[in-house]
């Protein structure tokens, strides 16, 4: 017979949970949140908006997984026993990448919207908008226990070098690199993919608005004078 390599599934999103366990189907959905929002989220905003902000946003959730790699391999320490049940043992488990991932985007998210960079967000709902990443940071950190991939210890691991990485990331970003933001938006680069920053507008969504409905109203104006022409 011929010898086969053991297999090895894409973890992605290869998350079990106890047949018939609700709670535990509803933590499975939660602890796929990072997945959602790098494809879902990041890599749609790309292709439709192309903000400045929310690339190097996504730039640093990848800078803080490569630093999260490094450290899972220098540390080496293994996931819990319930682990093996999940048949997902076969990488290091600390710090969590999924609490990482959630806290960096929950804590540069908050910057954000408390700086009022982006200008999304009036006062009245910035702090209902606060409250969905930090909920789900927290279910997701929970749902990483429960689901037995993780140790409280790893889960709050990830949760301090998320909150750390998130906060130097945003200065990082607005203090030092915030300058170079219009050369990326002039440059070929930036032409080509219609790059742009927004961040010195207070409100962005009424600013579309104004736009695409002055827009609309020219050429309704222009079309009215050709016809009139004609």
């Amino acid at each position: 017979m011929t010898a086969y390599n053991a297999l090895k599934a894409v973890s992605l999103t290869h998350v079990r949970y106890q047949r018939g366990d609700r709670l535990g189907l509803f933590l499975a959905w939660v602890s796929l949140v990072p997945v959602f929002i790098s494809l879902g989220g990041f890599v749609s905003h790309f292709i439709f908006r192309r903000e400045l902000q929310a690339m190097f946003f996504a730039l640093g959730l990848i800078v803080s997984q490569f630093i999260n790699e490094l450290i899972k391999k220098s540390v080496q320490q293994a996931r819990p026993e319930t682990c093996a049940l999940l048949e997902m043992c076969d990488s290091h488990g600390w710090p969590s990448s999924h609490s990482q991932y959630m806290f960096f985007f929950a804590v540069y998210f908050t910057l954000l919207t408390c700086k009022g960079i982006g200008g999304i967000w009036n006062v009245r709902t910035k702090w209902a908008a606060l409250f969905l990443p930090w909920s789900l940071a927290v279910l997701t950190m929970y749902s990483r226990v429960y689901l037995g991939y993780h140790t409280v210890a790893q889960v709050f691991a990830g949760a301090s070098l998320g909150i750390f990485l998130g906060g130097v990331w945003f200065w990082l970003v607005n203090s030092k690199l915030f300058c170079y933001f219009p050369l990326i938006e002039e440059s070929p680069f930036g032409r080509f993919f219609y790059v742009k920053d927004t961040s010195h507008i207070s409100d962005v969504l009424k600013f579309e608005y104004d736009n695409a409905r002055a827009a609309r109203k020219n050429m309704a104006a222009r079309k009215a004078m050709a016809t009139k022409s004609s």
